[in-house]
């Protein structure tokens, strides 16, 4: 009988995995199209880019701004260098000039960059810059002052802790409200756009939203914090407890809201001494929570609240049932 022969189909030869021949797939020749076509819409006024003479602030250069002001409000906790009493004005003198010479420069950038957006005249920005960044320098003995206050707030308020190492080095709520310090004075003295990308780092790493204008008294303590948003026209008075979750925020905001509401108050006020417990919500710009005052958790307030007040939720009717399933007959 004769033998039939089998013929075989495939087109080609199948290789080992990692031997098939480099660069028969490459398709580099589809990618100059793409590029031209975002070069293109870059031109037009829909698409933001940043293409020019005029630098942008650093992002990176700030958040080394952000550690090295730490170093300086808490010598000795964030750095490698053995401190004693013989080398601390040594120490601080070395780490504070190194500071001013880093946000000179990136204060000089952000205002370059401010009056080019807005197409200003020469606003002498490199003389601005310096002035800036040492009338900042100025304030880090009241920033020293009103962090030791928020330390002492949080060991009172906390039984979860009696140390303040522990406090410095491993509870976010500080963590935010130090950077929201040094954040908010920039934002005081006019700083463009720095202050707001230092507590937008902080919100990266804690999950606390706090807008560099906001006005914060000492003894601020937020407990565990994620969640917690504080709009920027918010004021808290002194020994103010935040647990997470916490939204003092606007009312509803029209479309135009970015134009026409800018310099109004739209977030309440927080008087001394106030409590304001996990996932509650209190909106408006003319909403004031009286001295003294306790808000429970999960609570909506649109309205404000007397001092020395208590406000809670009425207790919910919860169901029970047994998980077991009924005995089959």
């Amino acid at each position: 009988m004769a033998q039939t022969t089998k013929v075989s189909l495939k087109t080609h030869v199948d290789l080992p995995c990692g031997l098939d021949p480099q660069g028969s797939h490459c398709r580099y020749d589809q990618v100059p199209p793409v590029v031209q076509k975002l070069a293109a819409l870059w031109e037009t006024e829909n698409c933001f880019e940043h293409i020019g003479p005029v630098p942008i602030p650093s992002h990176q250069a700030i958040i080394q701004i952000i550690h090295q002001v730490r170093q300086i409000l808490f010598p000795g906790y964030f750095t490698r260098t053995k401190l004693h009493a013989a080398n601390l004005e040594y120490y601080l003198g070395k780490e504070t000039t190194e500071l001013y010479e880093r946000l000179a420069e990136q204060v000089t950038v952000a205002i370059r960059h401010d009056c080019r957006r807005t197409n200003l005249t020469c606003t002498h920005c490199e003389e601005r810059g310096h002035r800036l960044t040492i009338a900042f320098i100025e304030t880090l003995p009241h920033i020293t002052g009103l962090l030791t206050e928020d330390i002492r707030a949080t060991l009172a308020g906390d039984p979860a802790t009696s140390s303040a190492d522990e406090v410095i080095f491993c509870y976010p709520g500080l963590l935010a409200t130090s950077i929201f310090r040094m954040a908010h004075e920039l934002f005081q003295l006019g700083v463009p756009i720095i202050p707001r990308i230092m507590t937008e780092h902080a919100h990266s790493l804690t999950g606390i939203d706090i807008h560099p204008g906001a006005s914060i008294g000492p003894g601020l303590f937020i407990d565990h914090g994620t969640g917690v948003v504080i709009g920027e026209t918010t004021i808290i008075g002194r020994n103010v407890r935040l647990y997470q979750g916490v939204t003092l925020g606007a009312l509803s905001l029209p479309r135009d809201a970015g134009t026409t509401l800018q310099q109004v108050k739209r977030h309440p006020t927080i008087e001394n001494e106030v409590i304001i417990y996990a996932n509650t919500t209190i909106l408006g710009g003319d909403t004031v929570i009286g001295a003294h005052s306790v808000i429970g958790g999960n609570i909506w307030l649109t309205e404000s609240v007397p001092p020395n007040t208590r406000v809670l939720l009425k207790r919910p009717e919860l169901l029970y049932s047994d998980k077991k399933r009924a005995p089959s007959r």
